[in-house]
């Protein structure tokens, strides 16, 4: 009898708990439903656009047309079709989706939002999981799905041709925007608050943030940017380079790749399989262009003209990226791929000096750090505390950590390594990285909420100012430093202003 009182006991305590959730509300397409996850209420599915199939083929965004009955969004959608390496699992050209995950217990509590765009290249990853350890703290969580490789950034004058502004790809930046766009017009249905939004990326993702954060066709989508190792500063179609191609040279990629596929117009390869043209991507052929509407220019002469979403921003990267995207490298190679940098190449083997193989092997390594990451998260910062009126906050994760990809078989911290001690991962951890990634999150999450990663018993953080100890270094410990790889961030600085 005791036993089946407290059964009754606790079913009523769950009942009354999911009862003071926002287990289901309405948004402009109608009413939606959601489950309850850890204490909260989840939305695992919410298609904020059209699926993208058929003649959507290859066309930005349509918003979501009003659906009839109550949408119960209670499994997650299927991811994207994955470029190199795709591994296991479903994948659909029907991706459009979000996830809400919200600790509001009433729709006009306007908690502060954090929406976040994945990584992957642009060619892999998905929008699926939560995050409790910031809706515990009182965030709204927002993760977003958008097109990834041939089906989210192929270019094509035929494309340009239905377009009513003359353009073509960047369909996945476009996805990213169509959802923020559902993001400040409905998360008020879900305890949050459209002013109060903070878009996230790391890696693409970061990428995206950047790109985001200088389209004009952002402005008021949001009030605050972080970005873990991205950033979009390097000239267009500079070699070596995180790079976006210009409109013109993308175009004719993807008239190449038609004929790959064998295709004679665009009718026919809206045919074609995803699964096929997956198979004739090849890694990384597909990226972002400057197609004048969403991407306008150049950033970094956007950034000294003022033309960008002048909002707070938290933006770095980590010591030893470029570990995870070069294996060998002799000696002799080495300097044969200095050659690319022209009369800059001398500068370029001061800067990474090697003569044998092994430092040859670490210079290659960091200049895939510094032109990929470093420099383009340098600049930003630089170019916005000069100019701008946000407030810039800047760090550096050099934490060596067996809790990483490789494994802390590296010089330092990997690509992706500082996300583990973000974002609650678990996995093995020293007393060191245990004790940082208890005091790490509490940065972004108040960052979140103000605008400011200080709060109470943090160690203080303050604003980018070059040339002063103003970075904030996550190494055993936390630390505020100069500028990281000083002499290499001059090098790109000299090197990508003669590109322009």
């Amino acid at each position: 009898m005791k036993r089946l009182l407290s059964f009754a006991i606790l079913g009523m305590a769950f009942s009354m708990m999911a009862d003071a959730q926002i287990l289901r509300t309405t948004v402009a397409q109608g009413e939606i439903e959601g489950e309850l996850h850890n204490g909260f209420a989840l939305y695992k599915a919410i298609p904020y656009a059209e699926a993208p199939v058929g003649d959507l083929r290859w066309k930005a965004p349509v918003p979501k047309k009003p659906w009839t009955g109550v949408y119960k969004a209670e499994n997650w959608g299927i991811r994207p079709y994955q470029g190199n390496g795709q591994g296991s699992g479903p994948c659909s050209e029907d991706c459009l989706y979000l996830s809400v995950e919200t600790p509001a217990k009433d729709k006009n509590e306007k908690l502060p939002v954090f929406v976040m765009i994945h990584g992957g290249g642009f060619e892999t990853g998905s929008y699926s999981g939560t995050q409790d350890s910031f809706v515990k703290e009182g965030i709204v969580y927002v993760s977003i799905e958008y097109r990834l490789g041939a089906l989210g950034f192929m270019a094509h004058p035929e494309l340009a041709k239905e377009s009513k502004d003359g353009i073509s790809g960047n369909y996945g930046i476009y996805d990213q925007i169509c959802a923020l766009n559902w993001v400040h017009d409905n998360i008020a249905a879900f305890g949050g608050d459209p002013e109060k939004v903070t878009i996230c990326g790391e890696s693409a993702g970061g990428i995206s943030v950047s790109i985001l954060c200088a389209s004009p066709l952002c402005k008021g989508l949001f009030r605050a940017a972080i970005s873990e190792s991205g950033g979009n500063f390097c000239p267009i179609s500079a070699p070596g380079a995180t790079a976006m191609k210009p409109f013109k040279d993308a175009q004719q990629d993807g008239l190449e790749f038609q004929k790959k596929l064998g295709a004679k117009n665009m009718k026919q390869l809206r045919k074609v399989s995803g699964e096929d043209i997956v198979a004739a991507t090849s890694s990384n052929q597909f990226w972002p262009v400057v197609d004048g509407i969403a991407i306008t220019g150049d950033q970094y002469k956007l950034y000294e003209q003022g033309n960008y979403n002048d909002v707070d921003i938290l933006v770095g990267y980590n010591s030893d990226e470029g570990s995870l995207f070069v294996y060998q490298m002799t000696v002799d190679q080495y300097k044969g791929m200095l050659q690319q940098y022209g009369s800059f190449a001398d500068k370029a083997a001061k800067a990474y000096p090697a003569t044998n193989n092994q430092e040859a092997l670490y210079a290659i390594q960091d200049i895939f750090r510094d032109s990929a990451f470093g420099w383009g998260s340098w600049a930003w910062c630089n170019l916005q505390s000069k100019n701008g009126k946000g407030k810039v906050y800047m760090y550096y994760f050099d934490q060596l950590s067996e809790n990483s990809i490789l494994g802390g078989r590296s010089r330092g911290a990997t690509h992706v390594a500082e996300m583990p001690f973000i974002y609650s991962w678990g996995g093995k951890m020293s007393d060191v990285d245990q004790s940082m990634a208890q005091i790490m999150p509490q940065y972004w999450i108040n960052f979140v909420k103000t605008g400011n990663p200080n709060g109470e018993g943090l160690p203080y953080w303050t604003t980018f100012k070059q040339g002063e100890a103003t970075v904030m270094d996550f190494n055993n410990g936390f630390h505020l430093i100069k500028t990281p790889n000083q002499p290499q961030m001059d090098f790109w600085e000299e090197y990508f202003k003669s590109l322009r």
